[in-house]
């Protein structure tokens, strides 16, 4: 592996990111080339997919199979499942979510794709933008993800021509132009040759821009979670209730946005009761300010009444309060959606029962038109559907802040999560 302290590694930023693609368009090949060449593999794992290719008679080491875990992935030559692989690099963290490019397993691209900064979609220098191509930039762009690296694969197949990459790239950037895409990026690569992957190409010498992995090390991701309005949602109340800390009463959770001072006049939800921040703790540190997605424990001025669930926000900053609800959800379970069913809805740390009043519209995943006339959701669908609460719930829209902006659903019965929402 490439040479680098471990100094600092702990502060260093964390870059979560998810692949897309077609079948056979080369997502694994990609992030097998991108582990390899950035050192980030054991020399025992090279030589098991090495020894793998041989026996499978291929002419190559098949850097796919160090994504490809699962027995019927390998047999069929497909991702199923979402892979995850972790690497450093002397700049940053990474997260990957290797996702399934099949339509039947749009389930398991949400679940990966949910919690990233950046998503490369991979086009097929020789297919170009094709269906499967929209239905990936759509959930990206239904997910919000901050960054989207369009990788047209495969250059080595046609000639290393920059013809062809502008081509698909005017193509794309015709077909998303109504999307809300903020920040893309072309690359034109080859996973297999591991052209501009790692090391800059010599073979397209007309492209100027940065290669895959230097792009991932300077993507600005510290605004993804900071912007929007300031976001706590309690997690736990932390009283010790020992000699040292005979007083103390804290609310342990997440930053979901924005940062905190202290001083900073706060409201709680649902209650409405005001009060100001004494101290932002953090494994026996104190803190003059944190911001998200930092883990912290905060103290008030005024003994009040917070449990799990509630939510501590800026006095100048409030949350919609409501039972009524619009999402688009994504379905995940294998049983349909139920109209007029019952289900309990996770939102942040609360959670409450809810009612599936109405099926607004469903996406055609393939032409991405709306029908509006759906009668039931099932495996894989994404639906607009309005949502009645039991009790208040305080929201942003998805577009404003990915956290306090989705939910999950839950079979109150089964307790499998089948619905992912995002709030409209």
């Amino acid at each position: 592996m490439k040479e680098f302290t471990t100094e600092g590694y702990l502060d260093m930023e964390l870059l979560r990111f998810t692949t897309a693609g077609s079948v056979d368009d080369g997502k694994s090949t990609l992030i097998g080339r991108l582990l390899y060449d950035s050192k980030s593999i054991f020399e025992d794992q090279y030589e098991s997919i090495r020894a793998t290719s041989e026996k499978r008679g291929e002419e190559y080491v098949n850097l796919a199979l160090l994504t490809d875990g699962l027995r019927a992935e390998r047999e069929q030559g497909i991702t199923i499942d979402v892979a995850y692989r972790y690497f450093a690099t002397p700049r940053r963290k990474f997260i990957i979510a290797d996702t399934p490019g099949h339509i039947q397993y749009t389930r398991n691209m949400v679940t990966g794709a949910s919690t990233a900064n950046a998503a490369i979609i991979l086009i097929d220098a020789r297919k170009g933008v094709i269906e499967q191509t929209k239905r990936h930039t759509y959930i990206a762009s239904l997910l919000r993800i901050p960054h989207v690296i369009v990788c047209v694969n495969k250059m080595d197949l046609v000639n290393y021509s920059q013809e062809v990459f502008d081509t698909i790239s005017r193509d794309f950037k015709k077909f998303t132009t109504n999307l809300p895409l903020n920040d893309t990026h072309f690359i034109p690569i080859s996973a297999l040759n591991g052209d501009n992957v790692v090391d800059r190409s010599s073979k397209m010498d007309w492209y100027k821009g940065p290669e895959l992995l230097r792009l991932l090390e300077k993507l600005p991701i510290s605004n993804d979670d900071q912007g929007g309005p300031p976001r706590f949602a309690v997690q736990y109340v932390v009283r010790p209730m020992s000699q040292e800390f005979h007083d103390y009463r804290g609310y342990a959770g997440r930053i979901s946005g924005g940062g905190f001072r202290k001083g900073d006049a706060v409201r709680v939800l649902p209650s409405g009761i005001t009060s100001r921040i004494k101290s932002i703790d953090l494994a026996g540190e104190v803190l003059d300010e944190a911001f998200a997605p930092r883990s912290v424990t905060l103290r008030l001025t005024e003994e009040v009444d917070i449990s799990r669930g509630d939510m501590i926000v800026k006095s100048e900053d409030p949350m919609r309060v409501t039972q009524d609800l619009e999402v688009m959800v994504c379905w995940l379970a294998d049983k349909k959606m139920q109209l007029n069913g019952k289900y309990l809805l996770k939102h942040t740390s609360r959670e409450v029962r809810c009612l599936i009043k109405e099926i607004k519209y469903k996406v055609n995943i393939s032409t991405l038109e709306k029908e509006e006339s759906a009668e039931s959701v099932g495996l894989n669908d994404i639906a607009c559907i309005v949502l009645r609460t039991t009790a208040p719930v305080f929201v942003d829209t998805y577009a404003t802040n990915r956290s306090t902006g989705s939910l999950i659903l839950i079979d109150e019965g089964s307790h499998i999560t089948v619905g992912a929402g995002m709030i409209l």
